[in-house]
C-alpha cells in the first residue's frame, strides 16, 4: 500500500464523530500508510453493567425503551429492574462468565433484556438472524457452542419453535435444562419469549421468576469482576462467499460504538 494511501482500518473525515466541532490532520503519520482518528471524545472504558447503573442513577424516571407492537413502556429504574431480574434467572439456570447464550427473534424488549442481563453475568449472546433456516440456526448455535437459545415463538414465515423441534426432537421428552440433543450437542436450555408453555421449554417470564434473592445478591460481586474486555457478543458474517465467520465483541467494542453513533447522529439526552 502506497504511503498516501489509507489503510482499511483507517478513519477517514465523513465518519469523524466529531466532525464539525474540532480540526484534526489526515494526513498520513510519518511517511506511513496508517491513518490515526481524533483523540477526542475519549473512549469509554466501562463494562455495560457499570455504564447502565450510572444511567439508571442519572435518568431513572425517565422512558428507557418502548416497544409499541408489544405495548410496552419501560423507564430506565423498570429497565434496570428486568435486567436484574433476568440475569438473576439465568444465573439460576447455571450460566456464568463465557457460556454462550443464543438470542433468534426480530426485534423486541425482550432482546434487549437479554443482552444486557448476560452482560451483567459476562455470558457471551450469540446474535442468530432471525432470517435463518434450519441448517444456518444448526451451525450458529454448534459453531458457537451455546448452552443455551432464547428465541421468539415465530416471526413472519418462520416457525422458529417448529425448526428447533425439528433439530432437537429430544426436546418433547426432556426436562428444561436437561436436553441431550443429537444435532445441537451443546444445547441444554431452551427458552421462548411469549407465554404459551412448550413441552422440554421455559419462557422468558419462568426464568425471571426463579430470580430469588440469593442470586440477585450474587449479582454485584459478579459483574464487579467484568473487565471491559471481556467477551459479550458473537455476531456472524453473512456468509455469501462460505460458511457464516463470527466476530466476537467486548464491552468496550459495543459500547463505544453506540456512543459515537449517537454523536455522530447528534442525538441528546
Amino acid at each position: 500500500m502506497g504511503d498516501k494511501t489509507m489503510s482499511r482500518g483507517a478513519v477517514r473525515p465523513s465518519d469523524d464523530p466529531t466532525r464539525g466541532r474540532q480540526e484534526h490532520s489526515y494526513a498520513p503519520l510519518a511517511g506511513l500508510s496508517h491513518v490515526a482518528g481524533p483523540p477526542d471524545p475519549d473512549l469509554s472504558h466501562q463494562t455495560l453493567p457499570q455504564f447502565l447503573a450510572e444511567t439508571v442513577a442519572r435518568h431513572g424516571d425517565r422512558p428507557a425503551m418502548v416497544a409499541p407492537h408489544q405495548g410496552v413502556r419501560r423507564s430506565y429504574d423498570e429497565l434496570s429492574a428486568d435486567v436484574e431480574r433476568l440475569a438473576a434467572g439465568l444465573l439460576s439456570l447455571g450460566l456464568g462468565k463465557r457460556d454462550r447464550l443464543g438470542i433468534w427473534a426480530p426485534n423486541c424488549y425482550e432482546w434487549v433484556l437479554t443482552q444486557l442481563a448476560t452482560a451483567r453475568l459476562g455470558v457471551i449472546l450469540v446474535n442468530i438472524n432471525p432470517a435463518y433456516r434450519t441448517s444456518e440456526v444448526e451451525y450458529a448455535l454448534n459453531k458457537s457452542g451455546c448452552v443455551a437459545l432464547v428465541m421468539a415463538e415465530r416471526f413472519k414465515t418462520s416457525d422458529y419453535v417448529g425448526m428447533i423441534q425439528e433439530l432437537a426432537p429430544e426436546a418433547a421428552l426432556a426436562a428444561p435444562g436437561a436436553l441431550q440433543a443429537r444435532r445441537l450437542p451443546h444445547l441444554r436450555w431452551l427458552v421462548t419469549i411469549g407465554e404459551a408453555q412448550t413441552p422440554g421449554m421455559l419462557r422468558v417470564s419462568d426464568v425471571q421468576a426463579a430470580a430469588t434473592e440469593a442470586f440477585l445478591s450474587r449479582l454485584p460481586g459478579i459483574s464487579d469482576a467484568l473487565s471491559p474486555d471481556d467477551a459479550i457478543n458473537i455476531q456472524f458474517t453473512s456468509g455469501t462467499t462460505g460458511a457464516p465467520k463470527g466476530a466476537t465483541l467486548s464491552h468496550r467494542n459495543i459500547l463505544n460504538n453506540s456512543r459515537f453513533v449517537t454523536v455522530r447522529i447528534e442525538l441528546t439526552e
